[in-house]
C-alpha cells in the first residue's frame, strides 16, 4: 500500500542520517568517507544512492533536521497570542540547544557544519538557507515587538534580526566547548540588557 511505502521509505532515509551523523561525530565531515556511512547502516551503496547522491546531501538533511525544530520552536512562540519577552524566546531555543546537543545530538555538528559550509559553497547553501530563515523569523518578530513599543520607531528590523540571531552559535560554542552556560544565564544577561516585562516597555 501507498502509506505503507512511503514510510518505510522515510525509515530507511532515517536511518542513513542517523547513520551519518554517528559517523561525522567519531571522525567529522572531512573524514567521514561514504563508505563509512554504508557499513554503520548497514545498507549497500546502491541503497543509500537511492536517497541521497552525495555526502553534502546527507549533510543538507542532516541541517533540515536541526535547523527545523529550531525554526518550528521560533514561529510558534513569536505568533502566540501574547508576544512573549526576548529573554523568554532565549530561554527557548538555548533550552532547544541543550535538549539537542548530547553526545549523539545533532547540534554537536553545528561548528563543523558553519566550518564545512565556509570552505565548500555547495555544501554550505542549506546552511545559509536556514540561517536565512531564522533571521526573517527575527524580523518578524522585531516587527511585533516594534508595534508594542519595546523597540524605537525608528528602529533597522534587519540590523535587530542580525544582532540577536547571533546570539544562538554563541550558546551552542560555550556549552559545547565550556559547558559552564546554562539557558538561565542567557536569560539573566538578556534581561540585564533589555529589561522589558509584558506590561512594561523598556526604558527609553
Amino acid at each position: 500500500m501507498p502509506r505503507v511505502t512511503e514510510e518505510h521509505l522515510e525509515r530507511r532515509r532515517q536511518q542513513i542520517i542517523d547513520a551519518a551523523q554517528l559517523c561525522f561525530a567519531r571522525k567529522g565531515f572531512h573524514e567521514t568517507s561514504m563508505q563509512d556511512v554504508f557499513a554503520e547502516s548497514g545498507m549497500s551503496a546502491g541503497a543509500v544512492y537511492r536517497y541521497f547522491t552525495s555526502k553534502n546531501d546527507i549533510i543538507a538533511a542532516m541541517v533540515a533536521r536541526t535547523m527545523g525544530p529550531l525554526r518550528i520552536g521560533l514561529t510558534e512562540i513569536i505568533r502566540r497570542d501574547v508576544a512573549p519577552t526576548p529573554a523568554e524566546v532565549v530561554h527557548l531555543l538555548t533550552s532547544e540547544v541543550i535538549a539537542r546537543s548530547g553526545p549523539e545530538g545533532p547540534l554537536r555538528l553545528a561548528p563543523q557544519v558553519w566550518a564545512l559550509a565556509v570552505v565548500q559553497p555547495d555544501a554550505g547553501i542549506p546552511v545559509r538557507d536556514g540561517v536565512l530563515a531564522m533571521r526573517d523569523l527575527w524580523v518578524e518578530y522585531g516587527a511585533r515587538i516594534q508595534a508594542l513599543g519595546w523597540l524605537p520607531a525608528d528602529a533597522d528590523l534587519e540590523v535587530f534580526a542580525k544582532t540577536i540571531l547571533g546570539l544562538l552559535p554563541g550558546f551552542i560554542l560555550q556549552h559545547l566547548l565550556l559547558d559552564d552556560v546554562t539557558p538561565e544565564d542567557f536569560v539573566r544577561g538578556v534581561e540585564m540588557m533589555w529589561p522589558v516585562t509584558l506590561d512594561r516597555p523598556p526604558a527609553s
